[in-house]
């Protein structure tokens, strides 16, 4: 296959590049590499994934910008069979410091994708990384129940896609992401397009660059393994089900083989990989042998208590479930930054 994975040196973009060139397929990224200038970060990030691929002879890449035409022409060449796009403004106080940014960057950037691929190569089949933000503050009307280390549901296992994503706030992140989403959907309907958006909860894994305002699980690990203070926001005993990034994948190439020619899914770890801040920093402690630096501050705005990926639609339409748990991604996780200390001390 010939696959054109936008954002591709980021954490998901990246491991998608490697898995399908491992396979053989042709593999072009597109990444204008700014994920630190975003985050205010001073040193380089994603420029190391970026620098990883290199290593792939079937692994072309462009340096470029998913809100310029001519670059996404160029990515696609006279065409390809998949497009991924991973690429957008992946913070929510971000968003909420820079919206028009934001916007361009995850709605606009989206539509500009997909228009320049429905006139090179219409039946590309197009993945869109969405995220459960799209639900916004209606997650917060779900019952919850309260216990020592964690909130949990009281009457559901986790979020369907039958929740609403409408008549609630959601920060300019959740707006600009279900602006893209609406997009990919309708492109799917009125233009024939194989389109599937996959709502993202916590998805982590080796070679991700966190920060304080996103990527929070490599964060904590960064943070306790060099010493730098983190912040909670709230009580901690807000959860998230985590996602190992080569399970998403999983679900990515499964839809790209199947026979299904549109498709919105909620995806995450569901109900068997949860976590509370306060129980991750436990398993920090006991996997590193370091007590992180831990500061305590007021909830941000439109922070879910408990986001739960109910992951059975998934399930049933393409026979996927996740094969990595916690304990071993976190594993994993802390492995990878303890061997790439230099990009971290």
């Amino acid at each position: 296959m010939r696959i054109l994975i936008t954002g591709g040196a980021g954490l998901v973009g990246s491991h998608c590049a490697e898995h399908f060139a491992t396979k053989g397929d042709d593999v072009t990224i597109l990444d204008n590499l700014m994920r630190s200038k975003i985050f205010g970060y001073d040193q380089k990030s994603v420029e190391y994934n970026w620098n990883y691929l290199a290593k792939y002879k079937n692994v072309k890449r462009i340096k470029g910008d998913v809100r310029n035409e001519k670059d996404v022409l160029k990515a696609l060449g006279k065409g390809v069979d998949v497009v991924i796009h991973t690429a957008g403004q992946p913070g929510v106080a971000s968003s909420v410091k820079d919206p028009l940014e934001d916007f361009s960057i995850n709605a606009f950037g989206t539509l500009n994708t997909l228009e320049a691929t429905r006139k090179v190569c219409k039946y590309a089949a197009f993945i869109y990384c969405s995220t459960n933000k799209v639900y916004g503050e209606n997650v917060d009307k779900i019952p919850l129940k309260e216990k020592e280390k964690r909130y949990i549901y009281d009457n559901i296992l986790g979020v369907s896609e039958d929740m609403p994503t409408d008549l609630t706030g959601h920060t300019p992140y959740g707006v600009s992401k279900l602006t893209g989403e609406l997009y990919v959907q309708e492109y799917g309907h009125i233009y024939g397009m194989k389109t599937a958006a996959f709502r993202m909860s916590c998805t982590y894994g080796t070679r991700q660059f966190g920060f304080e305002d996103q990527g929070w699980v490599a964060w904590f690990i960064i943070a306790a393994l060099f010493n730098k203070p983190i912040t909670i926001y709230g009580d901690g005993k807000q959860v998230r089900d985590m996602l190992y990034v080569s399970d998403l994948i999983d679900a990515f190439e499964k839809f790209i083989k199947s026979d299904k020619n549109h498709g919105v899914f909620n995806i995450g770890g569901g109900n068997n990989n949860t976590i509370s801040l306060l129980e991750f920093i436990e398993q920090i402690e006991k996997a590193t042998e370091k007590k992180p630096k831990l500061k305590f501050t007021d909830w941000r705005p439109s922070d879910q208590k408990v986001y739960i990926s109910d992951t059975k639609k998934l399930e049933k339409t393409l026979n996927w479930k996740t094969r990595v748990n916690v304990e071993e991604g976190i594993t994993r996780l802390i492995k990878w930054v303890r061997d790439n200390e230099s990009y971290f001390s």
